[in-house]
Formats: C-alpha cells, structure tokens, sequence
C-alpha cells in the first residue's frame, strides 16, 4: 500500500513539474511561432492558429532580420558586452573569493565587510557619477565602457557568493595540499575551482542573464554603434510600433541564447544558489 501511495505521489509531482513547464515555456513558443508568421497573418489571428495552419510558417522574418545591419550588428554588440563582462566577473570574483576564504593579508575582514557593504548600492545611484568619469575617459558610447559598468557592479555579489563557497571547504584539505608542496596558485587551479565549479557555474548564469538582458546600462552607456539587441528591439518599438514581423525574430533570437545557456548549467544551478548559504 505504501509502495501505491509512494508511485501515486511521485505521478502527482511528475504532472504537476510538466504542466509547470508547459505553462513556462508557452510564451517561448508563442514567440517563436509568431516570428516565423507574417505580419499579415499576425493582424488577422493569434499565434496559436499556426498549430493548425502550419502553412503560415516561413522563415522570411528571419532572412529579412538578417539582411538589417542594425539588428546584426546589435547582435553581435550584445555577445561582445556579454561574454567579456561574464568572464571578468567570474575570473575576478573567484580569485577575490580565494583570497577572502583562505589568505591571511591586512585588512582581509574591513575590505570584506566593504565589498559586502556594495550589495545594498542600487544600479541607479551610480549612473550619472560613472556616466560623468567615463565621459572623461573617453569610455561613454563604447562597449568597453558598457562592460566595465556591468563587471564593477556584478563583482560585489559575486565574491560575496564565491567567497562564502570556498570558505566551507575542508581546511584540512588545503593544509594537506600546502603540505605537498603546492603551491597558492597551484592550489587554486587544482583542487579550489574544480570542488567550486557548481557556484561557478551558477554565478556564471547569473551575470550572463543580467547582462544579456539588460536595457537600463546599455541605453544610457552605449551609442547608436554599441547598443545591444534590448536597446536595438526597444528603437524598432518606438520608430514603428508593433512591426511584428521585425520585433518578433529580434525578440526570440534575443530570448534563446539565455535559454540555451541556462538549459547547459542546468544541473549545477541548484547546487551553486545554495553554494555558501549553510555551514
């Protein structure tokens, strides 16, 4: 009887998981569905009927998408202000986080204390002043200038995180590393980020879903050559209201890469939220 309860249970939470991810994944089909649907056909029904007239569906939206430098060029603005501002901030962020946990060095607890401190500062609060330093650097409308905003302000969470997960690891492991010989940075590249690499990975989506998606920084940092597809979809809206047959693929091409790279570190973002929360 047990066992019955036990199947019947898990059947119940195994429904419920996948009506859940159908409801989650609806607005990515009807996405994509309206994307490969002319703007025509758009005015005239809803997304939904393309289940049953498949004839609707083309790829024209997306051959014209990629004919239009800006949403191209955009495109790749967006995986250029990405990817560099991603991979700063985990590099940074774990070497910090290393340091933090396990070097001893004057001052190792008032910096901590005043990175932690940086948590509570809004994204909003700095626009103008950075905005200001930048524009006498001659930073202001480049995407260098976009990427160092998002790694200045990814870095406080992300040594908070990281520092906090390697601060639970065994120290008896690391004193038998040092014992061995090895050294610091041996023993960082060889036994710290293989056992991190959950919170690594998850800090990783992280910072490349906020940057990805960000419209905030870029519109306001990023010039007309260097703003990324959230800034590019947000000008088609305003010059030509519901262009559906170009804000639809813009929207889902957008849309995918995050998906793609959450569904890829899938498996290490449940483990890497809970990296450093219990002791």
């Amino acid at each position: 009887m047990n066992v019955i309860r036990r199947g019947l249970g898990n059947a119940v939470v195994q429904a419920f998981l996948v009506v859940v991810g159908l409801v989650w994944l609806t607005p990515l089909a009807g996405l994509l569905l309206s994307s490969l649907r002319s703007s025509q056909d758009s005015a005239s029904s809803g997304w939904w009927t393309a289940l049953t007239s498949p004839g609707q569906l083309s790829f024209d939206n997306y051959s014209a998408l990629l004919k239009s430098s800006g949403m191209t060029q955009a495109f790749w603005n967006t995986v250029l202000i990405s990817v560099p501002a991603t991979t700063l901030v985990v590099v940074v962020a774990a070497l910090a986080g290393y340091a933090f946990a396990w070097l001893d060095f004057p001052g190792r607890e008032p910096v901590f204390l005043l990175v932690v401190a940086l948590l509570v500062v809004p994204v909003q609060i700095g626009l103008l002043p950075v905005a200001k330093l930048f524009g006498q650097l001659g930073l202001f409308g480049t995407i260098p200038g976009v990427v160092l905003f998002h790694v200045a302000y990814g870095l406080p969470f992300a040594v908070f995180l990281l520092r906090n997960y390697f601060a639970e690891m065994p120290k008896e492991m690391l004193e038998a590393a040092r014992m061995d010989g090895g050294s610091e940075w041996r023993i960082f590249t060889r036994l710290v980020l293989p056992v991190g690499r959950p919170a690594i990975a998850s800090l990783a989506i992280f910072q490349f879903l906020w940057v990805w998606n960000d419209m905030l920084v870029a519109l306001l940092f990023a010039d007309s050559s260097s703003q990324p597809l959230t800034v590019e979809l947000q000008s088609q809206i305003r010059q030509f209201g519901s262009n559906i047959d170009v804000l639809a693929p813009g929207a889902f091409l957008s849309l995918v890469v995050p998906v793609v790279v959450f569904f890829a570190f899938q498996r290490h973002f449940v483990q890497g939220v809970m990296a450093g929360s219990v002791k």
